[in-house]
């Protein structure tokens, strides 16, 4: 157990300090809406905030009657909640040879990045910020984008109908950890789903087997 949780405490030591070190560059650096050009027209440094989840989505999108500092705090503790639950599926894939350990590895990095943002921002940036902030008003810094395409949405389409968007979102390192686990998960199930179920079958089934 000593051996995987050192690896995994490893891994996400790693992302977190590539993801809290490009975001600091970023905040020191420019300016929002500010963009450096990596590769072309294509990909790109672009600074922006996310005051909202995945895709710029606020609570406000349901409850227009919140307040914004309302929302963003619920919003982060919804956050903490699921990050938590997160942690305990973590820690119990520490015993045993799950291949899930590391799935959940990359999302528990992933999720304390993110919250850094959002619970701390608000507060160590506080004279560099462009809003207004406190604890738990934190916004998250996003700032790698792949620029594919731009325009305006169709009206017909629910919430976001008609707002400008880019086809791919501005993100950062905390994002791409958190989706790079998912898309283990949906493109090779069985490699870890099939070994977590193994490893958790009673021993008599096991032996039988």
């Amino acid at each position: 157990m000593k051996k995987r949780l050192y690896k995994s405490l490893l891994l996400i030591f790693a992302i977190l300090l590539i993801d809290q070190s490009t975001k600091i560059w970023v905040k020191l650096s420019m300016l929002p809406g500010e963009e450096i050009k990596v590769i072309d027209d294509v990909l790109k440094i672009h600074f922006v905030e996310n005051p909202g989840a995945a895709f710029g989505f606020t609570l406000m999108s349901i409850f227009p009657n919140l307040s914004p500092e309302s929302a963003q705090r619920i919003l982060v503790l919804f956050s903490m909640v699921i990050f938590f639950v997160v942690l305990y599926f973590w820690w119990k894939h520490l015993h045993g040879d799950s291949p899930m350990l590391w799935i959940l590895s990359l999302i528990v990095a992933g999720a304390i990045g993110n919250l850094i943002d959002r619970i701390f921002y608000g507060i160590l940036f506080a004279p560099i910020n462009h809003y207004t902030g406190g604890w738990l008003l934190g916004q998250v810094v996003d700032m790698i984008y792949i620029d594919i395409w731009q325009g305006f949405l169709p009206s017909w389409i629910p919430l976001w109908g008609g707002s400008y968007v880019a086809l791919w979102p501005i993100f950062n390192v905390a994002d791409m950890s958190i989706t790079i686990a998912i898309l283990l998960l949906i493109f090779f199930p069985k490699r870890f789903m099939q070994e977590q179920h193994a490893h958790y079958q009673p021993a008599a089934t096991q032996e039988k087997t």
